[in-house]
């Protein structure tokens, strides 16, 4: 049984070529589930075109190639990985006090990225506490590599655009000394990018790309699951890991994906599986590496060796086979 990611490589590799050079200066982001392709298996393309990769937590680095640096976007907080040393192929992330002490805790000395706080609230430090953080880092002998922005996915590009202006706007303001640092950002299109980098000429703008880069085509992908069993059934009779009642007469439909693989309902609700353009009813919800379903009379009910399209966040998944063809 399995879950399959199918990939048409030609397309791919062309929309993943075009959208890095469109940007320039692009910083790939290859972090959790590797965006469906595994961490692995992108960092090997990501190497071609970037010296910075950035992954998500600290626990990711090892995946990075020693001949690129590894950008960690998350703060490290109070544990790091065993071994994991002061090592100028890393630059990582703070975006409070409190993240700097976690470093200085650890005896960890390097580069980092300060992270600035935009409308998304997650983390990183306000405008008007930067330079208390900044004499912080010095302190700790932290040496700043240079800015981050993570605007939320809510609004368009231009509204990212707008701002990330604005920060980089106030920090300039508060601490002249910032036009000398690039800023590594996200969320904004191409010409967006290009508009900031004409009103910021005093700055290297970088751009991390990780959805739209390796996922920004979807064409070019489909999400295949194994229907391995077939059988009819009788209205009142039961089934599943619950022993869920069935209420019609009809065929249940075993499907090699599950929860440990990350496939869940759609919307907390509506099954995540196709069959000839018609979303196949749950039984009951997903249970590790099985989906049971139902299948009335008057739809059609896939046979025992097809796939089943399944619709689901690539962002979230792990297939057990990608399929280049």
């Amino acid at each position: 049984m399995t879950l399959q990611l199918h990939v048409e490589s030609a397309a791919w590799n062309r929309h993943v070529t075009k959208t890095a050079d469109e940007f320039g200066d692009l910083i790939p982001v290859v972090k959790g589930n590797g965006y469906g392709f595994g961490r692995k298996t992108l960092v090997e393309h990501a190497k071609k075109f970037a010296d910075l990769i950035a992954v998500g937590t600290v626990f990711e680095v090892a995946d990075v190639p020693q001949e690129c640096r590894a950008v960690v976007l998350t703060p490290a907080g109070r544990i790091l990985p065993q071994n994991f040393s002061s090592n100028k192929q890393i630059i990582l992330t703070v975006g409070s006090m409190h993240d700097a002490k976690d470093l200085a805790d650890a005896n960890w000395t390097g580069e980092v990225l300060v992270k600035v706080r935009s409308s998304m609230n997650r983390y990183g430090a306000n405008v008007e506490n930067l330079n208390e953080l900044l004499a912080q880092l010095k302190k700790d002998r932290l040496v700043q590599f240079g800015w981050s922005i993570h605007p939320p996915l809510d609004g368009s590009s231009q509204d990212h655009a707008e701002e990330v202006a604005e920060i980089i706007a106030a920090t300039e303001s508060a601490i002249p000394a910032s036009t000398s640092l690039p800023w590594l950002i996200s969320h904004v299109d191409a010409s967006q990018l290009a508009a900031l980098r004409k009103r910021f000429t005093k700055h290297a703008i970088r751009v991390r790309s990780g959805t739209n880069l390796w996922l920004g085509d979807k064409s070019n992908l489909q999400l295949t699951a194994d229907v391995l069993e077939t059988r009819e059934v009788r209205a009142g009779s039961r089934a599943g890991y619950r022993n869920t009642k069935i209420d019609h007469d009809g065929t249940l439909v075993v499907v090699g994906a599950g929860t440990a693989h990350g496939v869940l309902p759609v919307g907390a609700e509506l099954s995540p599986f196709h069959f000839q353009q018609q979303r196949l009813d749950l039984l009951e919800p997903s249970h590790m590496h099985t989906s049971m379903l139902f299948v009335r009379p008057d739809k059609q009910s896939p046979k025992v060796g097809d796939l089943v399209e399944v619709q689901q966040p690539l962002t979230r998944v792990y297939p057990d086979i990608v399929s280049w063809k």
